[in-house]
């Protein structure tokens, strides 16, 4: 006889039996009821846990296979594609790799500028496109500005300037202020510097400095062609300093703004070195110091003349060529430009041809150059043309050159005029040579304005006088002198040097509003 003992437990995906327990093993364990009653309990539990969990783990499974089946191929793809993928979103390449690229980079845009010549190694430290094709497009709108390779060799830092960020808002400003396109190439090798201004910070306050020393907006562009270094400088440093000390001599206010214009290379000259010790020496030769003023007013460029190199050399050079200590003042004040010719060898020249031609001597030599220093840059064609036809007029050698001694600028004058003049002299005045010789000037004055009116008043009167009388005058000595009955003989003036305190006196023009050049010699022909 067999007890068969039993557990079913039913499960919509499984059936779980426990096996038989035979009634023979229970009578030889003599176990009695109760003791096997908790041991089934037991054995139920334990068995409906177990149940439990298996039926949680293949419910998950059966969860997952379902999702997995309901996912495209091309999904499949792209998951198993992100796990074998080695870099991920938080992946990043090191400092070292990061370094290694950028050198790598660098050294590629630096083979790009050997091979067209630039020199790059001026370019280490500084910020540069990471692309041999960004590069390139600097290299190439530097050429279309007319820049080449010898330019960006002197300053390679311009490679350093973005095309739209820095290159193109420059130039635009500069147009807009009027600035010529046809000198930007220029402009660029001077001040190569300003490609990396910035409009509203450096430039525009310098261009409102500017205006304010009443450089007229028309004259600004020029200023700047001229001058393009300006847009560098500090506005309270050496532009302030340099203007100021130039009112505090004596240059009028209301010149400063013509001065600048016509020579803006001042606003960079630092007084202590250059402007005040150049006016000082001025003044130690016998130029007072409103003289100075004046003579930087009507010619500024000469504050660009080296005082050591080239002042003060020239100046012993005049002394050794027997122009007179005293008459240095003179000198300089007539021909500023002197002193900063290569002057000694304009000298030698010149009285050398002078010897030659009218057989003057080196002290007379001398003397010429007191009256008219710019006779050391008059060519000899022009000489010689000016004394030839003073001897087709019929003056003799020695009367020529007592002539010139007497007039140096009979040597610059122009000959038609001269011609008009020795004309009427000869048939309407019916004078002598003689009266010329004695006064050489005659041919300085104007025909029509001044020797035809006065003549036609002295032959009216029936005076007898001689030319210094009747034109070495003002109109208003000259109407006053009409009224005598006779000549004084001591107004009979003859000399004619120049007079230091003419140049002091105030200025009667008004500024020219006009940008103009300065022409260094008005007397000189070529």
């Amino acid at each position: 006889m067999k007890i068969r003992c039993g557990s079913v437990i039913s499960n919509p995906s499984f059936l779980l039996v426990h096996p038989d327990i035979s009634t023979l093993a229970l009578c030889k364990t003599k176990l009695n009821l109760r003791l096997i009653s908790p041991l089934l309990f037991n054995c139920k539990t334990k068995t409906r846990l177990m149940t439990r969990l298996q039926y949680s783990v293949t419910h998950r499974k059966y969860a997952s296979s379902s999702v997995d089946s309901g996912l495209s191929r091309s999904d499949n793809v792209r998951l198993s594609r992100k796990q074998v993928e080695p870099s991920s979103l938080y992946s990043r390449p090191s400092l070292l790799e990061m370094k290694t690229e950028r050198a790598a980079n660098r050294e590629r845009v630096y083979e790009f500028l050997r091979g067209i010549g630039i020199i790059p190694d001026e370019l280490d430290g500084l910020e540069l496109p990471v692309t041999v094709e960004v590069m390139k497009e600097r290299v190439d709108f530097l050429h279309k500005l007319g820049l080449i390779v010898e330019d960006i060799n002197n300053y390679p830092l311009v490679l350093g300037c973005s095309v739209k960020k820095n290159m193109i808002p420059v130039l635009d400003y500069l147009g807009k202020l009027g600035v010529r396109k046809s000198t930007f190439t220029d402009f660029l090798r001077r001040y190569p510097q300003v490609l990396h201004a910035s409009v509203v910070v450096d430039l525009e306050p310098v261009v409102k400095y500017l205006q304010g020393m009443d450089i007229k907006p028309n004259d600004i562009p020029r200023v700047l062609e001229k001058y393009p270094e300006v847009l560098g400088f500090k506005l309270e440093g050496t532009m302030s300093t340099s203007v100021a000390y130039l009112v505090g001599i004596g240059v009028a206010r209301r010149e400063i703004g013509r001065v600048l214009t016509t020579y803006p290379e001042i606003l960079g000259m630092r007084v202590g070195r250059i402007i005040k010790p150049f006016v000082e020496y001025l003044e130690r030769l016998g130029i007072p110091r409103l003289a100075v003023a004046r003579l930087i007013e009507q010619r500024p460029h000469i504050l660009r003349f080296d005082l050591q190199e080239h002042v003060k050399p020239n100046v012993e050079s005049l002394l050794e060529f027997n122009v007179r200590d005293a008459s240095l003042a003179s000198v300089i004040a007539q021909y500023p430009e002197i002193v900063g010719l290569d002057l000694k060898p304009k000298l030698q020249n010149q009285q050398s041809f002078l010897s030659s031609t009218i057989e003057l001597d080196p002290i007379d030599f001398g003397r010429v150059v007191e009256k008219m220093p710019q006779v050391v840059s008059l060519s000899n064609a022009a000489v010689l043309r000016h004394v030839d036809f003073l001897k087709d007029c019929g003056f003799s050698l020695q009367q020529v050159r007592q002539m010139v001694m007497g007039c140096p600028q009979l040597l610059a004058l122009n000959l038609d005029i001269m011609k008009l003049s020795f004309d009427y002299f000869k048939k309407e005045m019916g004078r002598d040579l003689d009266d010329i010789v004695a006064f050489p000037a005659f041919f300085t004055y104007g025909l029509e304005s001044t020797i035809r009116p006065r003549n036609r008043r002295v032959a009216k009167k029936g005076l007898k006088c001689s030319l210094a009388w009747l034109l070495n005058c003002s109109d208003e000595k000259f109407a006053e002198r009409m009224n005598y009955d006779f000549i004084d003989v001591e107004e009979m003036e003859t000399d004619s040097s120049f007079d230091m305190n003419t140049l002091m006196e105030p200025r009667r023009d008004e500024s020219s509003s006009d940008f103009e050049e300065d022409t260094d010699d008005e007397y000189v022909e070529e």
